[in-house]
């Protein structure tokens, strides 16, 4: 009797309809005895209030013998066409008598939810425990279908499933699951077993099944697995306060409802650790994180400071080295959470709920960097030993990744600073080009590399354009380039060529090599582009050591890239470099770049390359703003080396700044070459320049004639300055000397030195070339 089950209809009027044989041997009336007389002739006690809609809940018939039976029965409204109703269907079951055997006690004292349903998934028995999980009591259960007592959610489909997979196959089923429970506000774990219940002749007539709750177990495996978690997803990249917002990411919501990093304000900085105080501790809130959007629980914003007093949990724990835990009722909880309160009262109905906290410090090769905070409001569960250790365990390696960011920002701000102060800030003034110029440190875990660029004025009006590369990322990379390009402009003072200057900087970078100690000279390995700009000429002369080609822009707007052959590398040693020669039209654009720009992992770099060409073309105002169109147009999204872009148009200086004279290898000749030069400079307006050059003249032509070869030449060149040169077919260089009291000559190029700004010699194909420089007289 107690697997019965009763179906009814009646209708709005309240006549029974329709009844079951489950009702007759119920009630023991029969379907030609109920059909037509009203419902309630056939109940105990009535039940008005509940005829009009769904409900379930127990009611007492009348057995035909006279006797009362309980049952629990369920009704649905049944509605018209018209959505009126029409009616209601009840189904019913007979209500369990308390079973006083041991078996009945086990079953219902069970400290494991236990249940039994039909084959229609429909309740029949629960115990004490399972009354408890679903937060009602079992005549609210009994009769009623799964599925109408839970939420629709995936867990409760399987759990449905399940139930009709027992019931069809016959077969039992193990398996876990991870929900909540109608009267539980929390998930927990559940190791849940469904049994076949079977009648005497093997039919399977009911599922059983047993529920154990095994959160413990659960959220041991969970902490592990975010251990494992931690160690991927943390410290993915070099920056501090990326790392700490990865941390803050993993502990939200899975570990804690708030959780917040504040760091010592000399992590973010280059500065020392100091010595932590008994007072109260300032720290700055680099990242935080909530379940609920917008963070408002938060008393600090990021990127303020926060001074946490000595009692307070953060402070606790930085200054003791360990985890401390501080729970709801707790004197010093109290008083910091009020202190929150008073700080930020905005935020004060979203701490409402705060109630457990655990403050771990973060220490990394033994050095406080910071604290991390959890509190749990939503999540009931307060924070247990267990948990402060697995917080300990996370901080520490959240850490050591912190430390590590904080290590690679120090190194790659130094190595930054230290590049900035070699590179030059303000190109120097020069007429032969009008430059611009970037320089993009590359953003990615390799460090700073050892990219350079510079402008060298030269003598003669003439300009030196370089660019170089170090191998390596770093501060080692970043001094080698220091020392390279103090090499360069020294080597470049000589006024070598280009081919002769690379082959004395390769020399340079051997020896370096040597001289550190490693076997592998590639190491300190270099490349670079060095070229020479004479605006009197217009002629370009470059040469390369491993180093892309530069690209030309043309006034007629067409680009290309200069046919130079690109040398082996610095640091290669004993093969030659060569030099390429070539004349431009003024207003020549000449960009010179390191392979940053058009090399990458998955870039083909002749696609590159004739992007940057086709980007050089673009109309621009200035040269500024070609350099922006240039890297836009070039640069991929995260560049994974240096950038150095530097782009030079070629001025022209025309024949009426320049007059150059032939010199007979005579003494008499001085005078007339000295006139020659005085009445240039007043044809240009420098009768005050006069005096000072008819000196310099005298001297340098009277030197030429008396210790040089033939052919001599004078050339006065007026540019930002006044530059006087004379050249002859000797290669002996000349040198200042102090002359003694009773010598007769010796003096000149001391005279020539007081007289002028600066002076010097250069080597050149057929000979030397002295020069001289004097300011020009302001104009009138």
């Amino acid at each position: 009797m107690d697997q019965v089950v009763a179906a009814a209809v009646i209708d709005a009027q309240g006549v029974v309809t329709g009844w079951s044989e489950g009702a007759r041997l119920l009630t023991g009336h029969t379907a030609e005895e109920a059909v037509g007389r009203p419902a309630a002739e056939l109940l105990a006690d009535a039940v008005p209030a509940r005829m009009d809609g769904a409900w379930t809940g127990p009611v007492v018939v009348r057995h035909r013998d006279g006797h009362p039976v309980t049952v629990t029965v369920t009704a649905c409204p049944v509605t018209g066409p018209g959505g009126e109703p029409v009616g209601l269907t009840l189904t019913a079951v007979p209500r369990p008598a308390t079973e006083p055997t041991l078996a009945g006690s086990a079953f219902q004292q069970a400290s494991m939810s236990m249940s039994v349903f039909d084959i229609r998934q429909r309740y029949l028995r629960l115990n004490d425990a399972a009354c408890k999980v679903m937060g009602v009591p079992e005549e609210v259960l009994l009769g009623r279908h799964y599925p109408e007592t839970v939420e629709d959610a995936k867990h409760s489909r399987g759990f449905n499933y399940h139930l009709r997979q027992v019931a069809e196959t016959g077969r039992p089923v193990r398996y876990e699951s991870f929900t909540g429970a109608p009267s539980l506000n929390r998930e927990h774990a559940w190791s849940i077993e469904m049994w076949p219940l079977r009648d005497t002749d093997g039919e399977v007539g009911a599922v059983a099944l047993a529920a154990f709750d095994s959160s413990e177990q659960y959220w041991a495996r969970r902490r592990l697995a975010l251990l494992n978690e931690a160690a991927a997803c943390i410290g993915t990249s070099l920056d501090v306060v990326r790392t700490a917002e990865e941390l803050v990411e993993l502990l939200v919501p899975k570990f804690a409802d708030f959780a917040s990093v504040d760091l010592l304000d000399w992590v973010l900085g280059a500065d020392e650790p100091p010595a932590v105080s008994d007072d109260g501790i300032v720290l700055r809130r680099v990242a935080h994180g909530s379940v609920t959007e917008g963070t408002p629980e938060a008393g600090v914003h990021l990127g303020d400071l926060d001074a946490y007093p000595a009692y307070s949990p953060p402070a606790r724990a930085l200054r003791e080295g360990r985890a401390v835990l501080s729970q709801a009722g707790e004197p010093d909880f109290v008083r910091w959470i009020a202190e929150r309160d008073t700080r930020t009262p905005e935020g004060r109905r979203h701490r409402l709920g705060v109630h457990s906290l655990v403050a771990v410090p973060l220490r990394a090769r033994g050095t406080t960097l910071g604290v991390a905070v959890c509190i749990r409001i939503t999540d009931p569960d307060d924070y247990e030993p267990d948990d402060a250790l697995f917080a300990e365990e996370l901080a520490s390696r959240a850490a050591v990744c912190v430390d590590n960011a904080r290590r690679f920002a120090r190194e790659r701000t130094t190595a930054l600073a230290l590049q900035h102060s070699l590179l030059p800030r303000g190109l120097p003034g020069q007429a032969a080009v009008e430059v611009a110029h970037r320089y993009l440190p590359s953003g990615s875990t390799a460090g700073i590399g050892g990219d350079w660029f510079d402008v060298i004025p030269l003598s003669g009006s003439r300009v030196a354009l370089v660019v170089g590369d170090v191998v390596g990322h770093g501060i080692p990379s970043t001094a080698t380039m220091g020392r390279l390009c103090m090499a360069v402009r020294t080597l470049a003072d000589v006024d070598l060529p280009p081919d002769e200057l690379l082959t004395h900087l390769d020399d340079l970078v051997t020896h370096l090599a040597s001289h550190d100690g490693g076997d592998d000279v590639a190491e300190l390995g270099a490349t670079c582009l060095y070229a020479v700009y004479d605006p009197v000429t217009r002629r370009l002369i470059l040469a390369a050591a491993g180093h892309p080609a530069p690209a030309l822009v043309l006034p007629d707007g067409t680009a290309r890239l200069v046919p130079v052959t690109p040398g082996p590398p610095l640091g290669v040693g004993g093969l030659p470099f060569e030099a390429v020669e070539l004349e431009l039209p003024e207003d020549t654009v000449v960009a010179l770049y390191t392979d940053g720009l058009v090399e990458d992992r998955d870039r083909d770099v002749d696609r590159a390359t004739a992007e940057l060409c086709n980007a050089l073309t673009a109309p621009a105002a200035t040269l500024d703003a070609l350099c922006d169109t240039v890297l836009k147009a070039v640069l991929p999204e995260e560049p994974g080396d240096d950038v150095a872009l530097l782009l030079a148009r070629t001025r022209a200086l025309g024949t009426e700044q320049v007059a150059t004279w032939d010199v007979d290898r005579d003494p008499a000749h001085v005078a007339t070459a000295r006139q020659a030069a005085t009445d240039r400079l007043a044809a240009w307006g420098l009768e005050e320049a006069a005096f000072v050059t008819e000196l310099v003249v005298s001297e340098l032509v009277t030197n030429a004639i008396r210790y040089g070869e033939p052919p001599i030449t004078l050339r006065l060149i007026r540019d930002r300055t006044l530059i006087c040169e004379v050249s002859d077919g000797s290669s002996t260089s000349p040198h200042l000397r102090r002359a003694h009291y009773d010598d007769e000559g010796g003096r000149g190029l001391l005279l020539v030195a007081q007289l002028t700004q600066r002076w010097g010699s250069r080597q050149t194909t057929r000979g030397k070339t002295i020069w001289c420089e004097q300011a020009l007289p302001p104009p009138l």
